[in-house]
């Protein structure tokens, strides 16, 4: 008998135990948010919260009407303070030429090594050669010379 009331003892500590743990975090109030949808595909949108997030995009569709060359183009920003309390503002556009965004916390790239520069420079000196859908040359191939006269 005691092993049957220490097996439902234990079947009940468990059950007990393995409940999901609630953390009650208090909500972020959303101080102001504005939306715009229009026919003609072009948007304006807006929000900021009560812990200084500030977001806020426009759009519209290049090219409209011509399907084949219809674009979405966005520009905005957005803006926050990092857990450090540094705060961050990134702008953007996104459109036929990809997300590209601009800010002072984000890393630039270390300038181009020389070499890689001289290389680029005689690759565009080179004749180009044609390929067809599977990645081989059509017409004759030339001959790579590789510094040779």
């Amino acid at each position: 008998m005691d092993c049957l009331r220490c097996t439902v003892l234990m079947s009940m500590l468990g059950a007990v135990l393995s409940a999901p743990q609630q953390q009650y975090t208090t909500p972020i109030p959303i101080l102001s948010q504005q939306q715009e949808v229009n026919a003609d595909g072009s948007y304006k949108y807006s929000y900021a919260t009560g812990n200084n997030i500030q977001v806020e995009e426009t759009g519209f569709l290049k090219n409209a009407g011509i399907p084949e060359q219809e674009i979405q183009s966005a520009q905005g920003y957005f803006s926050y303070v990092d857990p450090d309390g540094v705060p961050v503002q990134l702008t953007y556009t996104a459109d036929e030429n990809g997300f590209v965004p601009q800010g002072a916390h984000l890393p630039t790239p270390p300038p181009t090594p020389e070499a890689i520069l001289k290389a680029l420079a005689f690759l565009a000196t080179q004749p180009q050669q044609d390929y067809d859908e599977k990645g081989f040359p059509i017409g004759p191939a030339q001959p790579a010379r590789f510094g040779r006269k």
